[in-house]
């Protein structure tokens, strides 16, 4: 029994490292995450998933606005040189 609760205390402890911020490219509706990990600060950088090329963009924080049930952080794409907003779904 002992095992068991150590194996289940393990995934629990565990299951919130793999989450990401799930949010949408407002330019081009396209689906982003923001992995666990990232601190979302302005003038940070920050790595972001972009669905529609499959890749990991590094992208640098310009702005964090909160707007009703999501936050939109602007950034600079490092990658492309373009500017993006993202609308993030907001976890309060």
């Amino acid at each position: 029994m002992r095992h068991l609760s150590i194996a289940l205390l393990a995934i629990f402890c565990t299951h919130g490292v793999a989450l990401a911020w799930d949010g949408v490219d407002t330019n081009s509706g396209d689906s982003v995450e923001i992995d666990r990990g990232n601190l979302v600060r302005e003038g940070l950088d920050i790595e972001v998933y972009d669905h529609s090329t499959g890749e990991y963009h590094d992208v640098t924080v310009e702005g964090i606005n909160r707007s009703g049930s999501s936050v939109d952080v602007e950034v600079y794409d490092n990658k492309t040189g373009e500017y993006r907003t993202f609308e993030m779904e907001d976890g309060e």
